[in-house]
């Protein structure tokens, strides 16, 4: 039963490394070669980007409003079709096409993130291994990173065309897995017997100023999520290297997960919250401030090992406070942030074609997800006195083999 376990969470791991690591975030460092052979413009590249954006909003939406919760497992392998998107990116040279293509995969990576994270969180919490969500997060951070490995050699190769095409194929052979391993069936319960879970979490009025929170954090984190390699790469610090400081998110998005898991074990989920967006700012801000080669690999670390811990903490506090519909909260989490990652990368590429520089968007982005963090400040409140009504939720769970 434990193999059958770790397989599961491997399928969930290639799910988010398919339509996450690759089908979404792999537009991030692909987006200077094409800049370069194509003469895009950082006003083209945000309105591509933003659809992107938009298709995960409306997937968001649709995966939160639909009840099918018995069809996950199906409706997540159909979601998977982000890989031809990938793919056609490289067989197009038409803007339109590109905001089909890019609005389509936003679509699908949103069901994959949204249907994975149900069904894994779900089956985590039955075993009572919810701080093993950081594992299956670290599938983004993981995507990201070898993505980055391969980019520069299909590159070299086949140029930004195959590149597409390339990582479009790597994903067909690992989506083989998902299909075998990620299967959501009665006989992955591990226990017969009916136990009382307790869990600490604010009372459920306040999950509001989470939703506000990963909202400014959508708003805040994509336009480094978006522009960092490509303004890398326009600066004489990495001689067309600039993939490197996108191989920097990813590896340390990989372990971030777990990290922030274990933390918010120890500290809270809140706490743990603060610090990873304060962090994030932090990191956003630098190369407005500091402009070198060394800045930028920092703020790529301190992107990478907060973007996907604040979605992890976010999304395992939000499952927690309704455990019952677990699907729906995540997914009305999922469209609030990318209600902010579809103004992001807009409003950075339009501001930084009129200053002729990022260092605004990169500023005003830093304050917004510090914001989101000051926001939160009133829920470690709750989290730190039990004796609050409705502050902590006891819900029973059926585990059956």
């Amino acid at each position: 039963m434990k193999k059958q376990t770790y397989l599961f969470l491997i399928g969930g791991i290639f799910s988010l490394i398919i339509a996450m690591g690759i089908g979404r975030f792999a537009y991030t460092p692909i987006l200077p070669l094409m800049q370069k052979d194509l003469s895009l413009s950082n006003t083209t590249a945000g309105y591509i980007a933003s659809s992107n954006y938009a298709g995960y909003l409306l997937g968001a939406i649709l995966a939160c409003a639909i009840p099918f919760k018995k069809y996950r497992t199906n409706l997540l392998r159909v979601s998977l079709i982000s890989i031809l998107t990938t793919a056609l990116m490289g067989l197009t040279y038409s803007n339109l096409l590109w905001n089909v293509l890019r609005f389509l995969s936003g679509f699908a990576s949103a069901f994959v993130l949204v249907l994975a994270s149900g069904i894994v969180l779900d089956k985590l919490a039955t075993i009572r291994k919810t701080s093993w969500s950081g594992l299956f997060y670290g599938g983004v951070g993981l995507g990201i990173f070898l993505s980055s490995l391969m980019i520069p050699s299909l590159n070299h190769l086949f140029q930004w065309e195959g590149t597409w095409i390339g990582l479009a194929v790597v994903s067909g052979v690992l989506a083989i897995f998902v299909w075998i391993w990620l299967d959501e069936t009665p006989n992955v319960v591990e226990n017969k017997n009916k136990q009382d879970i307790i869990v600490k979490v604010p009372p459920t009025k306040w999950l509001i100023w989470l939703i506000i929170a990963y909202g400014l954090e959508g708003l805040g984190y994509i336009v480094t999520g978006t522009f960092i390699v490509s303004i890398a790469e326009k600066t004489s610090y990495f001689h067309n290297g600039a993939t490197l400081v996108w191989m920097m998110v990813g590896l340390a998005a990989i372990p971030s997960c777990l990290i922030w898991s274990i933390l918010a074990k120890k500290w809270g989920y809140i706490k743990s919250l603060v610090l990873a967006m304060a962090l994030q700012s932090l990191g956003i801000a630098m190369p407005a401030f500091w402009m070198s080669k060394t800045s930028f690999v920092i703020s790529a670390l301190l992107f990478g090992a907060t973007f996907m811990g604040i979605t992890t903490l976010a999304t395992t506090l939000g499952r927690e406070m309704n455990p019952s519909d677990s699907s729906r909260t995540i997914g009305i989490l999922s469209a609030i942030y990318a209600i902010g990652q579809l103004i992001g990368p807009t409003l950075a590429g339009v501001l930084s074609s009129f200053t002729h520089d990022f260092n605004s968007a990169f500023i005003g982005a830093a304050c917004v997800v510090l914001f989101g963090a000051i926001s939160l400040l009133s829920g470690i409140h709750f989290e730190n006195n039990p004796n609050i009504r409705n502050s902590t939720i006891q819900y029973k769970q059926k585990r059956i083999n």
